[in-house]
């Protein structure tokens, strides 16, 4: 049976390049738009072209290779390289439609989560013109430090909320990942709630597992989802889950899970 279409629901569903890797781009970006989606999250500058090909745009984008996950905006000595980054990056993503870019905290390193946040708003004072004069949104990731990445210091939404609302710009928010978030402190529609202003964009992923949106995950994702559309959140809600069994079929079940 065909998934029914995301563009049915309330919700702009995307799905991430990476999870998807064996399929060639074209057709994954083929099959999303058959199934209703509107993009395709994570995609390096010389892919952006390709989902345009299919009605769809590139809704996540890499504009700063130089900013990782282990290496980011909490450390001073990183800023020089992260700008100058960004200000090729940036209007090269808004050339594109891309409406988003990915960024990090960086690793804590023994560093406190408190000089982190104050150089992380030091960094991204020095980038967030740029973000708003092209109108692209410079997305802060949240992620677990519990079980996929050890360290990471943006793993919890008050560290990144913090962040977000001392830089206090339109274009710099968080990406708030349900997956990690769950890993890391449940009370999930509680806290998008309370905190739907600083949140940009949107990962899906099972937990645990970081596999297909299905009954043998504890999140209740359809439940996330209407909450999160009830909102009237206008931004992206991008499925990163490796899928087990058949991927496509397995993205179609997200889809149709998530649409609400």
């Amino acid at each position: 049976m065909p998934a029914p279409s995301a563009n049915a629901g309330r919700l702009k569903q995307s799905v991430s390049r990476w999870c998807y890797q064996d399929i060639p781009l074209d057709r994954l970006c083929a099959a999303a738009a058959g199934m209703g989606l509107q993009g395709i999250d994570l995609l390096q500058p010389a892919e952006y072209d390709v989902p345009r090909r299919y009605g769809l745009r590139c809704t996540m984008g890499y504009a700063a290779d130089v900013m990782t996950i282990a290496n980011g905006l909490n450390r001073r000595e990183n800023h020089a390289a992260i700008e100058q980054a960004f200000r090729v990056g940036i209007p090269q993503a808004a050339k594109a439609g891309v409406p988003n870019v990915i960024a990090f905290s960086g690793n804590r390193r023994g560093l406190s989560d408190e000089e982190g946040a104050a150089n992380a708003v030091i960094g991204l004072n020095r980038v967030k013109r740029i973000a708003e004069d092209h109108g692209v949104t410079i997305c802060i990731e949240l992620l677990n430090s519990k079980v996929d990445h050890a360290d990471y210091m943006a793993d919890h939404t008050a560290w990144g909320v913090r962040v977000a609302s001392e830089v206090n710009s339109p274009r710099v928010k968080l990406l708030y990942d349900i997956y990690h978030m769950q890993i890391m402190e449940g009370d999930l529609i509680r806290t998008i709630r309370d905190n739907i202003r600083w949140l940009g964009h949107f990962h899906t992923g099972g937990v645990p597992g970081r596999h297909n949106l299905d009954a043998t995950q504890e999140v209740n994702w359809q439940a996330v989802a209407r909450s999160i559309a009830d909102l009237k959140f206008d931004g992206y809600f991008a499925h990163e889950f490796v899928p087990v069994g058949d991927p496509l079929t397995a993205l179609a079940q997200a889809v149709r899970t998530c649409t609400v």
